[in-house]
């Protein structure tokens, strides 16, 4: 049987089957144990962190003041860390041509009935530009795993083309991928072509469950996909982002695999991961989610959400628009930093004119189908800060140089001025007048939080220009 081994880079020994399985069982053991959870509590709310057996004692908590003070405790971790910044971006999915049969995803090889679709570099021009015009700044490129229509070369040469392409005021400025796990040498191809972050998700933790799950196809290499962060990282690439698919299998057992993975990566390299995202299984083409008995409800999943903020309090963390409006409003108080809008999961969808081809081509159904402005103006109607902020990747603020700035909390001398900076951007080039009323006001009152002196004189002032037409200013 393999032994528990966080530094270790095999797969069965850092996401160790035994150890979660006794985690588990010492959570249901001390579940009702207050003082215990109390503790644990109050190092969460001293921003330490939390091991992923001290987290699973909180998960298991049936004590209604103990589940109280998790959310409480969230937010204010949350209000410490990230303040009322939410960063914004959009997903860009290249082509749904895939090898192999996750049955869960409609990407599958066996849907007849997707319309499969590859982007040329013409058509990703266009859609990047729609995207511009909608006023984003930073993308995450999306991919089906097949070796003839999406090798890394044509990924190599897509990430090049977006890029390259600047129309009137919009330009992509950070470019983070999620494609299928692949070789170290691939991983430095996708560093020296500047991306942001890398990201690539689990599913499952649960091995039994991952292999039912992937039957056939590269991806049902259980450890060469659990591995893949691994290699990313010794290929250059020093943020990765973390997921799992929450309701394929017990949600518990994955919230400890992914907690594992995180103190892993941070053993391994010194530094966790730069994201983690949280979407639930949800309806799609050929997929019905009826089917996958493991669905987390709403209150578990916001206290899943919340549990994770305080393991990993310095982490992103994505709510995509997988989750409709009311589970997105709460989830940004308890965590989430980070959020998709005006997304279109299709393949083409930023220009697709045929609704039933958009359809056809998509991943999953949105539940937030808002407009980039309205969800911009929803933000700023709720006192958060939206941010289209690609400093930190651009000045070389990535992996462990991060993490010493979000650790003793001087990242947000660079993030708050330069998210006002990025939303008078906005407000001045996309925004609707509704919006930039609303923002004008958001500024106003963010603009003093910034809390260097000389770096706030420099913002007002760099406000003034902006108004004027310059653009992409930075710290």
């Amino acid at each position: 049987m393999p032994i528990y081994d966080p530094k270790s880079r095999i797969a069965d020994e850092f996401i160790n089957d035994a150890e979660i399985l006794d985690t588990l069982a010492y959570a249901d053991e001390h579940k009702s144990d207050v003082e215990l959870q109390n503790a644990i509590l109050d190092k969460a709310a001293a921003f330490k962190g939390l091991t992923h057996r001290e987290a699973a004692v909180l998960l298991a908590s049936d004590v209604k003041e103990v589940n109280d003070r998790i959310l409480e405790t969230a937010i204010k971790v949350k209000e410490h860390i990230y303040g009322s910044r939410i960063v914004l971006f959009a997903p860009l999915y290249l082509s749904n041509y895939c090898v192999n049969t996750c049955t869960y995803c409609p990407y599958h090889a066996k849907n007849k009935n997707i319309l499969r679709k590859k982007l040329t570099q013409e058509e990703i021009r266009r859609e990047v530009v729609a995207l511009q015009d909608l006023g984003h700044k930073r993308l995450l490129l999306e991919a089906g795993e097949h070796p003839k229509h999406n090798p890394i070369e044509y990924i190599l040469e897509s990430i090049k083309t977006i890029y390259s392409i600047k129309h009137k005021n919009g330009e992509i400025r950070r470019l983070n991928v999620n494609i299928a796990a692949t070789t170290v040498k691939n991983y430095r191809k996708l560093h020296e072509a500047q991306i942001g972050t890398y990201q690539l998700f689990q599913e499952t933790y649960h091995r039994k469950t991952y292999e039912e799950l992937h039957p056939k196809g590269p991806k049902s290499d259980y450890a060469y996909h659990t591995e893949a962060h691994d290699r990313a990282m010794e290929g250059g690439i020093d943020d990765v982002g973390l997921g799992v698919l929450f309701g394929l299998n017990l949600c518990r057992y994955d919230f400890v695999g992914l907690l594992m993975h995180a103190e892993h990566l941070e053993a391994v390299w010194g530094v966790g991961p730069h994201t983690i995202s949280v979407p639930r299984i949800c309806p799609a083409d050929d997929i019905d989610p009826a089917t996958f008995t493991n669905a987390v409800p709403d209150d578990l999943f916001l206290k899943i959400v919340a549990l994770i903020r305080l393991a990993v309090p310095y982490t992103g963390m994505i709510m995509s628009t997988r989750e409709g409006e009311r589970i997105r409003t709460a989830a940004l108080k308890l965590g989430i930093s980070q959020i998709s809008g005006g997304s279109r999961t299709s393949v083409g969808g930023y220009t697709i004119k045929d609704a039933r081809e958009e359809e056809n081509t998509a991943q999953f159904e949105t539940s937030d189908r808002r407009t980039l402005d309205e969800i911009v103006r929803w933000l700023l109607e709720n006192s958060y800060l939206p941010s289209f902020c690609t400093a930190c990747y651009r000045a070389g603020r990535t992996g462990d140089r991060f993490m010493q700035f979000a650790m003793d909390g001087s990242i947000a001398t660079y993030c708050q001025a330069n998210a006002v900076m990025t939303m008078k951007e906005y407000l001045c080039d996309y925004a609707s007048k509704a919006t930039r009323e609303a923002g004008e006001k958001v500024i106003a009152a963010e603009l003093p939080k910034i809390p260097h002196e000389k770096i706030r004189i420099a913002s007002e002032k760099r406000l003034v220009r902006i108004e004027a037409g310059e653009r992409d200013f930075r710290f």
